[in-house]
């Protein structure tokens, strides 16, 4: 496996201190879609290039279909966060990141639950 770049690390490391910011900000109990929209205020204001709900199409058999496979944030073109508000994160959560990174084409993915007490519980890191 190569390693990854220092930009992913950079960007993973800020993208975890956002969600920390945000998580600080507004607790647990919110909507997925609410800590969403914040994260990617807050990673914009960062200085980041950040789409939402990044729909990409799945290839199968060498034909390109539209399946509903989004992305919630893409950050740079080089992160996928996939975000959760679930009461504890399960192995299928981790799946879906790792289907998400390979469908994609991308290295590394964070998978973030925003219904925790203390968001560092809630952190997965992914890479490929």
């Amino acid at each position: 496996m190569i390693p990854l770049s220092s930009e992913h690390d950079s960007v993973a490391h800020d993208i975890v201190d956002s969600a920390l910011a945000v998580h600080r900000a507004l607790g647990p109990g919110l909507l997925e879609s609410v800590y969403e929209r914040c994260l990617a205020y807050e990673l914009h204001v960062r200085g980041f290039k950040v789409e939402q709900q990044v729909n990409r199409p799945v290839v199968y058999r060498e034909v390109r279909l539209e399946a509903g496979f989004r992305i919630d944030i893409l950050v740079n073109d080089v992160v996928v966060i996939e975000l959760k508000t679930v009461d504890r994160l399960l192995p299928i959560h981790e799946a879906q990141l790792l289907t998400y990174l390979k469908l994609s084409g991308k290295r590394l993915g964070l998978l973030l639950n925003f219904n925790v007490p203390l968001i560092k519980d809630g952190i997965r890191g992914l890479a490929l």
